[in-house]
């Protein structure tokens, strides 16, 4: 297993709260964002880049600001949130490098992008603890992994050369034709296997999806040995993510980075609505979160 340098360990650190445990709040997203913001796609093409950062604005001043970190994209809300004091100087900061969306290959594979011209070095001028990468991968179809492995790889090595921590994530996707029995059945595999394969490639600290049971969070921390891992919420209710959070921990995680559970339903073009419901529903869900984080870092201290 790849082993974190002082200085990505000092970041790993910044990200954790001190019982050091991982509790970040992501909201890097983009096209998700607008569409919980505005069901009308035409209404959804009118928010622009400005409105999703006052959006992620509020939700770093008022939700982040009661976690360890907070990631964010840097296209929408970095620099900022950064210059305009609205991150807690107690809030770490990861900034994505994955673009919204991916395109299709012939194959009807997922093919991942990155947001260009970010990278180490200018995540790094851009006040940054560190970077997160995000990835599509389906371990059962070599095929479909090979131009998504070369980012991932690219990016880990970049971010080696810099001494600067990357989280690396990745989402498992149904293909087409493929029953969703079929994929829900394979999914465990397929996060187990993906765990494996971004571990080859050198990853240090994991963000990734539940894998469906507690059996398969098990084999994850076994395979990533001393590498921490976070599962992601995926935007599910809040009462099922604290569920998986449960098992997840139970099993050897090392905390969380959620997003849409957290606030989906929070966030509004209204502002003063969108302030009031991240502060009375957001925050109590992230506390809830907390305490089983808490619960299961104690028993294991």
């Amino acid at each position: 297993m790849a082993k974190m340098t002082t200085a990505e360990l000092r970041g790993y650190q910044q990200i954790c709260g001190k019982d050091g445990a991982m509790v970040a709040i992501a909201c890097d997203q983009r096209g998700g964002m607008r569409t919980l913001l505005a069901s009308d796609p035409v209404e959804q093409a009118r928010i622009t880049n400005d409105m999703l950062g006052d959006t992620k604005s509020d939700i770093t001043r008022y939700l982040a600001s009661a976690a360890s970190c907070v990631l964010l994209d840097p296209l929408c809300a970095v620099p900022r949130v950064v210059d305009e004091g609205v991150l807690n100087r107690d809030t770490a900061l990861l900034i994505g490098l994955d673009a919204s969306g991916f395109d299709i290959s012939p194959d009807g594979y997922r093919l991942s992008r990155l947001v260009p011209g970010i990278d180490a070095r200018r995540v790094r001028e851009l006040g940054g603890t560190g970077g997160k990468i995000m990835v599509y991968l389906r371990a059962d179809k070599p095929e479909a992994n090979a131009h998504n492995i070369a980012i991932l790889r690219q990016c880990i090595t970049d971010f080696g050369q810099e001494d600067l921590l990357l989280v690396v994530e990745f989402l498992t996707y149904q293909l087409e034709g493929e029953s969703l029995e079929d994929y829900a059945a394979k999914t465990p595999w397929l996060v187990e296997e993906g765990t494996r394969i971004s571990l080859e490639c050198g990853a240090k600290v994991l963000k990734l999806p539940y894998p469906g049971t507690p059996e398969a969070c098990a084999n994850i921390t076994r395979t990533a040995g001393n590498v921490p891992w976070a599962v992601l919420s995926a935007g599910v209710n809040h009462a099922t993510f604290l569920g998986q959070v449960e098992i997840a921990m139970q099993n050897g995680a090392s905390g969380v980075i959620a997003g849409r559970s957290l606030w989906k339903d929070c966030i509004s073009l209204d502002r003063d609505i969108q302030r009031e419901r991240l502060k009375t529903i957001a925050v109590p869900r992230l506390r809830e979160i907390q305490a089983v984080i808490g619960h299961y870092r104690q028993k294991a201290a």
